[in-house]
Protein backbone atom coordinates (compact mmCIF):
# COMPACT_ATOMS: atom_id res chain seq x y z
CA UNK A 1 0.00 0.00 0.00
CA UNK A 2 1.52 3.32 -1.23
CA UNK A 3 2.35 5.92 1.72
CA UNK A 4 -0.61 7.66 3.34
CA UNK A 5 -2.87 5.49 1.16
CA UNK A 6 -5.80 4.57 3.29
CA UNK A 7 -8.87 2.90 3.22
CA UNK A 8 -11.07 6.36 3.93
CA UNK A 9 -8.72 7.38 0.93
CA UNK A 10 -10.35 4.66 -0.88
CA UNK A 11 -14.28 5.53 0.48
CA UNK A 12 -14.09 9.07 -0.01
CA UNK A 13 -12.65 9.01 -3.51
CA UNK A 14 -15.48 6.51 -4.21
CA UNK A 15 -18.26 8.51 -2.44
CA UNK A 16 -17.47 11.49 -4.28
CA UNK A 17 -17.40 9.33 -7.58
CA UNK A 18 -20.34 7.72 -7.08
CA UNK A 19 -22.26 10.82 -6.03
CA UNK A 20 -21.28 12.32 -9.12
CA UNK A 21 -22.87 9.31 -11.08
CA UNK A 22 -25.93 9.04 -8.76
CA UNK A 23 -26.52 13.08 -10.04
CA UNK A 24 -25.93 13.05 -13.20
CA UNK A 25 -28.99 10.85 -14.50
CA UNK A 26 -31.32 13.24 -12.53
CA UNK A 27 -28.89 16.60 -13.80
CA UNK A 28 -28.89 14.85 -16.91
CA UNK A 29 -33.13 14.51 -17.36
CA UNK A 30 -33.47 18.05 -15.76
CA UNK A 31 -30.56 20.01 -18.33
CA UNK A 32 -32.02 18.18 -21.11
CA UNK A 33 -35.23 19.10 -20.67
CA UNK A 34 -34.55 23.17 -19.55
CA UNK A 35 -32.27 23.39 -22.59
CA UNK A 36 -34.78 21.21 -25.65
CA UNK A 37 -38.36 21.86 -24.06
CA UNK A 38 -38.37 17.81 -24.90
CA UNK A 39 -39.32 15.06 -22.48
CA UNK A 40 -38.22 12.50 -25.15
CA UNK A 41 -34.96 13.83 -26.00
CA UNK A 42 -34.25 13.87 -21.86
CA UNK A 43 -34.87 11.01 -21.46
CA UNK A 44 -32.96 9.44 -24.22
CA UNK A 45 -29.80 10.66 -22.66
CA UNK A 46 -30.53 8.67 -19.23
CA UNK A 47 -30.97 5.67 -21.57
CA UNK A 48 -28.12 6.21 -23.58
CA UNK A 49 -24.91 6.69 -20.23
CA UNK A 50 -27.22 3.69 -18.74
CA UNK A 51 -27.04 1.53 -21.17
CA UNK A 52 -24.20 1.75 -22.56
CA UNK A 53 -22.39 0.42 -19.36
CA UNK A 54 -23.24 -3.44 -20.82
CA UNK A 55 -20.64 -2.84 -22.99
CA UNK A 56 -18.30 -0.90 -21.71
CA UNK A 57 -18.17 -2.91 -18.53
CA UNK A 58 -16.64 -6.10 -19.47
CA UNK A 59 -14.02 -4.42 -22.12
CA UNK A 60 -12.86 -2.01 -19.21
CA UNK A 61 -12.50 -4.36 -16.73
CA UNK A 62 -10.52 -6.94 -18.76
CA UNK A 63 -8.26 -3.67 -19.52
CA UNK A 64 -7.86 -2.99 -15.97
CA UNK A 65 -6.72 -6.67 -15.41
CA UNK A 66 -3.66 -5.94 -17.59
CA UNK A 67 -2.77 -2.78 -15.78
CA UNK A 68 0.52 -2.52 -14.12
CA UNK A 69 -1.15 0.41 -12.47
CA UNK A 70 -4.83 -0.32 -12.41
CA UNK A 71 -5.47 2.91 -10.48
CA UNK A 72 -4.14 5.14 -13.45
CA UNK A 73 -6.28 3.62 -15.84
CA UNK A 74 -9.20 4.33 -13.62
CA UNK A 75 -8.44 7.91 -13.34
CA UNK A 76 -8.16 7.93 -17.15
CA UNK A 77 -11.83 6.96 -16.98
CA UNK A 78 -13.32 8.78 -14.31
CA UNK A 79 -11.44 11.86 -16.21
CA UNK A 80 -13.10 10.72 -19.11
CA UNK A 81 -15.88 10.18 -17.76
CA UNK A 82 -16.47 14.07 -16.09
CA UNK A 83 -15.37 15.26 -19.65
CA UNK A 84 -17.96 13.73 -21.25
CA UNK A 85 -20.45 15.05 -19.29
CA UNK A 86 -18.89 18.25 -19.65
CA UNK A 87 -19.25 17.82 -23.31
CA UNK A 88 -22.97 16.86 -23.38
CA UNK A 89 -24.06 19.72 -21.14
CA UNK A 90 -21.33 22.52 -23.81
CA UNK A 91 -23.73 20.21 -26.50
CA UNK A 92 -27.40 20.89 -25.60
CA UNK A 93 -28.96 23.08 -27.36
CA UNK A 94 -26.10 23.38 -30.07
CA UNK A 95 -25.74 19.95 -31.59
CA UNK A 96 -28.45 18.00 -32.88
CA UNK A 97 -30.40 15.67 -29.90
CA UNK A 98 -28.74 12.49 -31.88
CA UNK A 99 -25.24 13.63 -31.65
CA UNK A 100 -26.18 14.44 -27.79
CA UNK A 101 -27.11 11.08 -27.15
CA UNK A 102 -23.98 9.85 -28.92
CA UNK A 103 -21.92 12.02 -26.88
CA UNK A 104 -24.32 10.15 -24.20
CA UNK A 105 -23.40 6.66 -25.30
CA UNK A 106 -20.10 7.47 -25.53
CA UNK A 107 -19.61 8.66 -21.76
CA UNK A 108 -21.56 5.71 -20.59
CA UNK A 109 -19.09 3.33 -22.11
CA UNK A 110 -16.72 4.35 -19.12
CA UNK A 111 -19.47 3.88 -16.27
CA UNK A 112 -18.73 0.76 -14.58
CA UNK A 113 -15.61 2.46 -13.52
CA UNK A 114 -16.98 4.23 -10.64
CA UNK A 115 -19.15 1.28 -9.04
CA UNK A 116 -17.21 -2.09 -10.17
CA UNK A 117 -14.36 -0.88 -11.37
CA UNK A 118 -13.17 0.58 -8.29
CA UNK A 119 -14.52 -1.91 -6.09
CA UNK A 120 -12.21 -4.29 -7.83
CA UNK A 121 -9.88 -2.92 -6.38
CA UNK A 122 -10.31 -2.59 -2.34
CA UNK A 123 -8.03 -5.52 -1.82
CA UNK A 124 -5.20 -3.74 -2.48
CA UNK A 125 -6.04 -1.34 0.12
CA UNK A 126 -6.94 -3.51 3.29
CA UNK A 127 -5.51 -6.33 4.02
CA UNK A 128 -6.95 -9.41 4.09
CA UNK A 129 -8.95 -9.45 8.23
CA UNK A 130 -9.90 -5.75 7.56
CA UNK A 131 -11.95 -6.70 4.00
CA UNK A 132 -15.13 -7.74 5.39
CA UNK A 133 -15.64 -4.34 6.96
CA UNK A 134 -13.89 -2.71 4.24
CA UNK A 135 -16.29 -4.16 2.13
CA UNK A 136 -19.38 -3.30 4.07
CA UNK A 137 -17.94 -0.05 4.01
CA UNK A 138 -17.75 0.32 0.62
CA UNK A 139 -20.83 -0.77 -0.43
CA UNK A 140 -22.33 2.09 1.76
CA UNK A 141 -20.86 4.44 -0.32
CA UNK A 142 -23.42 3.19 -3.20
CA UNK A 143 -26.31 3.55 -0.48
CA UNK A 144 -24.92 7.25 0.85
CA UNK A 145 -24.41 8.26 -3.43
CA UNK A 146 -28.28 6.90 -3.55
CA UNK A 147 -29.63 9.42 -1.13
CA UNK A 148 -27.03 12.61 -1.82
CA UNK A 149 -27.01 12.34 -5.53
CA UNK A 150 -30.44 12.88 -6.68
CA UNK A 151 -30.99 15.46 -3.88
CA UNK A 152 -27.59 17.52 -4.84
CA UNK A 153 -29.04 17.27 -8.75
CA UNK A 154 -32.07 18.75 -7.46
CA UNK A 155 -31.01 21.38 -5.13
CA UNK A 156 -28.02 22.18 -7.49
CA UNK A 157 -31.02 22.43 -10.23
CA UNK A 158 -33.30 24.79 -7.59
CA UNK A 159 -30.59 27.71 -7.02
CA UNK A 160 -27.85 27.47 -9.99
CA UNK A 161 -29.71 26.39 -12.76
CA UNK A 162 -30.04 22.84 -14.48
CA UNK A 163 -26.90 23.01 -16.32
CA UNK A 164 -25.63 23.46 -13.18
CA UNK A 165 -26.07 20.52 -11.96
CA UNK A 166 -24.24 18.41 -14.96
CA UNK A 167 -21.10 20.78 -14.16
CA UNK A 168 -21.65 19.92 -10.05
CA UNK A 169 -21.87 16.08 -11.30
CA UNK A 170 -18.57 16.32 -13.28
CA UNK A 171 -16.55 18.11 -10.68
CA UNK A 172 -17.82 15.13 -8.21
CA UNK A 173 -16.14 12.51 -10.60
CA UNK A 174 -12.66 14.87 -11.45
CA UNK A 175 -12.20 15.04 -7.45
CA UNK A 176 -12.18 11.73 -7.34
CA UNK A 177 -10.05 11.12 -10.13
CA UNK A 178 -6.90 11.80 -8.09
CA UNK A 179 -7.55 9.16 -5.47
CA UNK A 180 -7.80 6.95 -8.17
CA UNK A 181 -4.42 7.59 -9.62
CA UNK A 182 -2.31 6.65 -5.88
CA UNK A 183 -3.99 3.35 -5.70
CA UNK A 184 -2.27 0.65 -5.27
CA UNK A 185 -0.20 -0.82 -7.91
CA UNK A 186 -0.49 -4.87 -9.02
CA UNK A 187 2.23 -6.84 -6.51
CA UNK A 188 5.19 -8.29 -7.84
CA UNK A 189 4.16 -11.66 -5.92
CA UNK A 190 0.59 -11.89 -7.69
CA UNK A 191 0.08 -13.48 -11.16
CA UNK A 192 -0.33 -11.34 -14.35
CA UNK A 193 -2.65 -12.76 -16.93
CA UNK A 194 -0.49 -13.51 -20.02
CA UNK A 195 -0.90 -10.86 -22.75
CA UNK A 196 -3.54 -12.07 -25.11
CA UNK A 197 -6.27 -10.38 -27.31
CA UNK A 198 -9.10 -8.71 -25.19
CA UNK A 199 -11.77 -11.32 -26.95
CA UNK A 200 -9.62 -14.21 -24.83
CA UNK A 201 -9.65 -12.45 -22.05
CA UNK A 202 -13.07 -11.49 -22.06
CA UNK A 203 -14.14 -15.19 -22.50
CA UNK A 204 -12.13 -16.15 -19.41
CA UNK A 205 -13.69 -13.65 -17.46
CA UNK A 206 -17.20 -15.25 -18.22
CA UNK A 207 -16.09 -19.05 -18.04
CA UNK A 208 -15.11 -18.35 -14.68
CA UNK A 209 -18.35 -16.61 -13.55
CA UNK A 210 -20.35 -19.50 -15.02
CA UNK A 211 -18.12 -22.63 -14.09
CA UNK A 212 -17.55 -20.98 -10.21
CA UNK A 213 -21.39 -22.23 -8.56
CA UNK A 214 -21.02 -19.58 -6.26
CA UNK A 215 -20.53 -16.61 -8.39
CA UNK A 216 -22.72 -17.60 -11.12
CA UNK A 217 -25.04 -18.20 -8.15
CA UNK A 218 -24.81 -14.84 -6.80
CA UNK A 219 -24.67 -12.96 -9.77
CA UNK A 220 -27.63 -14.49 -11.45
CA UNK A 221 -29.74 -13.03 -8.36
CA UNK A 222 -28.52 -9.72 -7.94
CA UNK A 223 -29.06 -9.56 -11.89
CA UNK A 224 -32.67 -10.66 -11.72
CA UNK A 225 -33.28 -8.54 -8.44
CA UNK A 226 -32.08 -5.88 -10.24
CA UNK A 227 -35.00 -6.61 -13.07
CA UNK A 228 -37.22 -6.20 -10.11
CA UNK A 229 -35.72 -2.84 -9.38
CA UNK A 230 -36.45 -1.35 -12.63
CA UNK A 231 -39.98 -2.74 -12.26
CA UNK A 232 -40.45 -1.30 -9.23
CA UNK A 233 -38.70 2.31 -10.28
CA UNK A 234 -41.24 2.43 -13.24
CA UNK A 235 -44.19 2.33 -10.70
CA UNK A 236 -43.06 4.89 -8.12
CA UNK A 237 -44.49 7.93 -10.02
CA UNK A 238 -47.84 6.04 -10.33
CA UNK A 239 -48.01 5.55 -6.39
CA UNK A 240 -47.46 8.55 -5.59
CA UNK A 241 -49.93 10.32 -7.76
CA UNK A 242 -52.28 7.77 -6.93
CA UNK A 243 -51.48 7.21 -3.24
CA UNK A 244 -49.03 10.07 -1.93
CA UNK A 245 -50.95 12.99 -3.82
CA UNK A 246 -48.30 13.62 -6.15
CA UNK A 247 -45.83 11.76 -8.63
CA UNK A 248 -42.88 13.94 -6.98
CA UNK A 249 -43.67 12.62 -3.84
CA UNK A 250 -43.75 8.78 -4.43
CA UNK A 251 -39.64 9.42 -6.00
CA UNK A 252 -39.08 10.64 -1.90
CA UNK A 253 -39.81 6.98 -1.46
CA UNK A 254 -36.58 6.15 -2.53
CA UNK A 255 -34.53 8.48 -0.06
CA UNK A 256 -36.46 6.30 2.58
CA UNK A 257 -34.95 2.89 1.11
CA UNK A 258 -31.51 4.04 0.78
CA UNK A 259 -31.69 5.33 4.51
CA UNK A 260 -32.58 1.68 5.99
CA UNK A 261 -30.15 0.35 3.49
CA UNK A 262 -27.45 2.31 5.06
CA UNK A 263 -28.57 1.51 8.09
CA UNK A 264 -28.75 -2.42 7.94
CA UNK A 265 -25.31 -2.00 6.10
CA UNK A 266 -24.39 -0.36 9.17
CA UNK A 267 -24.71 -3.23 11.35
CA UNK A 268 -23.29 -5.53 8.65
CA UNK A 269 -20.11 -3.32 9.21
CA UNK A 270 -19.90 -4.04 13.04
CA UNK A 271 -20.30 -7.93 12.16
CA UNK A 272 -19.31 -8.94 8.79
CA UNK A 273 -19.10 -12.21 9.32
CA UNK A 274 -21.89 -12.97 11.10
CA UNK A 275 -24.01 -14.39 8.46
CA UNK A 276 -22.70 -16.24 5.23
CA UNK A 277 -22.27 -13.85 2.18
CA UNK A 278 -24.29 -16.45 -0.35
CA UNK A 279 -26.90 -16.96 2.24
CA UNK A 280 -27.55 -13.10 2.71
CA UNK A 281 -27.39 -12.67 -1.39
CA UNK A 282 -30.75 -15.37 -1.54
CA UNK A 283 -32.23 -14.60 1.73
CA UNK A 284 -32.28 -10.42 0.40
CA UNK A 285 -33.93 -11.09 -2.36
CA UNK A 286 -36.73 -12.72 -0.58
CA UNK A 287 -36.79 -9.54 1.39
CA UNK A 288 -37.04 -7.34 -2.08
CA UNK A 289 -39.83 -9.66 -3.09
CA UNK A 290 -41.77 -7.73 -0.12
CA UNK A 291 -41.56 -4.84 -1.01
CA UNK A 292 -43.83 -4.45 -4.11
CA UNK A 293 -46.15 -6.59 -2.87
CA UNK A 294 -46.76 -4.32 -0.06
CA UNK A 295 -47.10 -1.10 -2.27
CA UNK A 296 -49.43 -3.17 -4.12
CA UNK A 297 -52.51 -2.66 -1.48
CA UNK A 298 -52.15 0.80 -2.35
CA UNK A 299 -51.96 2.52 1.14
CA UNK A 300 -49.85 4.91 2.12
CA UNK A 301 -48.46 3.72 5.11
CA UNK A 302 -48.06 0.45 3.78
CA UNK A 303 -45.91 2.35 0.29
CA UNK A 304 -43.62 3.59 3.41
CA UNK A 305 -42.83 -0.15 4.94
CA UNK A 306 -42.14 -1.23 1.50
CA UNK A 307 -39.63 1.52 0.82
CA UNK A 308 -37.59 0.86 4.32
CA UNK A 309 -38.43 -2.91 3.61
CA UNK A 310 -36.80 -2.51 0.24
CA UNK A 311 -33.83 -0.71 1.23
CA UNK A 312 -32.75 -3.36 4.31
CA UNK A 313 -33.00 -6.22 1.41
CA UNK A 314 -30.78 -4.24 -1.58
CA UNK A 315 -28.25 -2.87 0.82
CA UNK A 316 -26.72 -5.98 2.46
CA UNK A 317 -27.49 -8.19 -0.93
CA UNK A 318 -24.62 -5.66 -2.40
CA UNK A 319 -22.45 -5.87 0.42
CA UNK A 320 -23.39 -9.59 0.05
CA UNK A 321 -22.94 -9.82 -3.37
CA UNK A 322 -19.40 -8.20 -3.40
CA UNK A 323 -18.14 -10.40 -0.65
CA UNK A 324 -18.83 -13.26 -3.12
CA UNK A 325 -16.65 -12.08 -5.71
CA UNK A 326 -13.72 -10.67 -3.87
CA UNK A 327 -13.52 -14.30 -2.37
CA UNK A 328 -14.18 -16.22 -5.62
CA UNK A 329 -12.82 -14.12 -8.26
CA UNK A 330 -9.40 -14.90 -9.42
CA UNK A 331 -7.04 -12.00 -9.19
CA UNK A 332 -6.15 -11.62 -12.64
CA UNK A 333 -9.86 -11.64 -13.67
CA UNK A 334 -11.17 -9.76 -10.53
CA UNK A 335 -11.56 -6.33 -12.60
CA UNK A 336 -13.33 -7.94 -15.60
CA UNK A 337 -15.78 -10.09 -12.93
CA UNK A 338 -16.64 -7.12 -11.19
CA UNK A 339 -17.47 -4.58 -14.35
CA UNK A 340 -18.99 -7.16 -16.03
CA UNK A 341 -21.52 -7.77 -12.71
CA UNK A 342 -22.37 -4.25 -13.16
CA UNK A 343 -23.37 -4.19 -16.69
CA UNK A 344 -25.70 -7.18 -16.39
CA UNK A 345 -27.26 -5.33 -13.25
CA UNK A 346 -27.45 -1.76 -14.98
CA UNK A 347 -29.30 -3.72 -18.13
CA UNK A 348 -31.51 -6.01 -16.15
CA UNK A 349 -32.46 -2.28 -14.39
CA UNK A 350 -33.29 -0.69 -17.39
CA UNK A 351 -34.96 -3.91 -19.03
CA UNK A 352 -37.35 -3.88 -15.72
CA UNK A 353 -38.23 -0.57 -16.28
CA UNK A 354 -38.85 -1.31 -20.10
CA UNK A 355 -41.17 -3.93 -19.43
CA UNK A 356 -43.15 -2.52 -16.58
CA UNK A 357 -43.64 0.63 -17.83
CA UNK A 358 -46.79 -0.25 -20.44
CA UNK A 359 -47.56 -3.33 -17.60
CA UNK A 360 -48.09 -0.50 -15.19
CA UNK A 361 -50.09 1.81 -17.67
CA UNK A 362 -52.71 -1.20 -17.44
CA UNK A 363 -52.50 -2.01 -14.17
CA UNK A 364 -50.24 -1.11 -11.94
CA UNK A 365 -51.34 -3.96 -9.25
CA UNK A 366 -50.46 -6.08 -11.95
CA UNK A 367 -46.65 -4.71 -12.43
CA UNK A 368 -45.92 -4.62 -8.47
CA UNK A 369 -46.93 -8.00 -8.21
CA UNK A 370 -45.03 -8.97 -11.27
CA UNK A 371 -41.75 -7.11 -9.91
CA UNK A 372 -42.57 -9.35 -6.42
CA UNK A 373 -42.68 -12.52 -8.31
CA UNK A 374 -39.62 -11.84 -9.54
CA UNK A 375 -37.93 -10.89 -6.77
CA UNK A 376 -39.00 -13.73 -5.23
CA UNK A 377 -38.44 -16.03 -8.44
CA UNK A 378 -34.23 -14.88 -8.26
CA UNK A 379 -33.43 -16.56 -5.17
CA UNK A 380 -34.95 -19.95 -6.32
CA UNK A 381 -33.63 -19.92 -10.00
CA UNK A 382 -29.97 -18.57 -8.90
CA UNK A 383 -30.16 -22.17 -6.90
CA UNK A 384 -31.17 -23.98 -9.24
CA UNK A 385 -28.48 -22.38 -11.61
CA UNK A 386 -25.77 -22.77 -9.10
CA UNK A 387 -25.92 -26.38 -9.40
CA UNK A 388 -25.91 -26.60 -12.79
CA UNK A 389 -23.11 -24.84 -13.04
CA UNK A 390 -21.31 -27.27 -10.59
CA UNK A 391 -22.34 -30.11 -12.45
CA UNK A 392 -21.15 -28.70 -15.59
CA UNK A 393 -17.95 -27.78 -14.00
CA UNK A 394 -16.84 -31.64 -13.14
Amino acid sequence: MPKGYSVRSYLAGATAARAGDEMSGPALLLAGLAVTGSATGASSLLAGITVAAAVGGPVLGALLDRAVRPGRLLACALALYAAGLAAILAALGRLPTAWTVLLAVLTGLLGPALSGGWTAQLPRVAAAPRLPRANALDAMTFGAAALAGPALAGAAAEVLGASAAVAVAAALVAVAAPVAWRLPARTATVPRARPAPVTATLAAGFRVVVRRPPLARATLVSVVCCAAQGMLTACVPLLGAQVLGGAGRGVLLFSCAAVSGLAANAVLARHPRSVAPDTVVRFSALVQAAAPALAATGRPVALLVAALVLGVGEGPQLTALFAVRHREAPEHLRGQIFTTGASLKVTAFALGVAVAGPLAAWSLTGALLTAAGTAAGAAFVGQSVGRRAGRESI
